[in-house]
């Protein structure tokens, strides 16, 4: 683990899980640097194998915190070591919107808001993702579930009486909902949207991509293994990584 902060008192941590990002890490960790002057800590929750970490991406961050590979480790180890009151998981290819800390300091404050996320804006241009990121925050408001994509955050001493993340590759975003929803109540539903990337969709084909993610979570829910699933999810890359 590497430290770089001395600020005593966070009241925020992002908790970023990475593997393999590549030169888009530095970009993206630049971007949260208004976050940390403002009060919020920076962790980097590294996969054991991954490429050597950058000194100008380790600067960027307050801990520098190696886990064994996995999102739902990786972000268990970063938690482990956070000290702000407030835990709010990052993906490396989305961003917060401006006014976060803003949005999040009252909620900080309230004892009955345990946890909650945002609403969702995909990248690309195409027609298509408006209906489909629409789709994804009106889904989850009615669930009261949420994925990873849409920057989960929750009060520290509710993850910890939790237990964290569920030991698992895949759907650990949705098993904790259930948790969080089951013994705390529904979520806070922010409607300011988080950007996150439209890669894959772009990448795989919009259509086929949304009959992945619709027929692995209709599988889950059935009682299919993550175990299983997470290899239908990254198909040859999982194999290869």
């Amino acid at each position: 683990m590497v430290a770089h902060s001395t600020d005593p008192s966070p009241w925020l941590s992002i908790i970023v899980p990475v593997w393999r990002e590549g030169p888009a890490l530095l970009p993206f960790l630049e971007d949260l640097a208004d976050f940390r002057r403002q009060g919020a800590e920076v962790i980097l929750a590294r996969a054991e194998g991954d490429i050597p970490l950058s000194g100008e991406c380790a600067a960027c961050t307050d801990v520098v915190i190696t886990a064994p590979k996995g999102r739902a480790r990786q972000m268990n180890a970063g938690a482990s070591v956070a000290r702000g009151k407030v835990l709010l998981f990052l993906h490396a290819d989305t961003q917060l919107p401006r006014n976060v800390l803003k949005i999040l300091r009252p909620l900080a404050e309230k004892s009955s808001a345990a946890w909650g996320r945002f609403d969702v804006r995909l990248s690309g241009k195409h027609p298509a993702f408006r209906v489909i990121e629409r789709m994804i925050s009106w889904r989850s408001r009615m669930t009261g579930i949420a994925t990873g994509d849409q920057a989960i955050f929750v009060k520290a001493q509710v993850f910890r009486a939790i237990g964290g993340f569920p030991d698992q590759p895949l759907m650990e975003d949705i098993e904790i909902c259930r948790t969080l929803k089951s013994r705390f109540g529904r979520p806070v539903c922010i409607r300011e949207p988080v950007l996150t990337s439209s890669r894959k969709w772009e990448q795989e084909g919009i259509l086929r991509t949304i009959w992945l993610m619709w027929s692995l979570k209709l599988a889950y829910y059935r009682g299919a293994s993550p175990d299983v699933l997470v290899k239908r999810y990254y198909g040859a890359r999982y194999q290869n990584e």
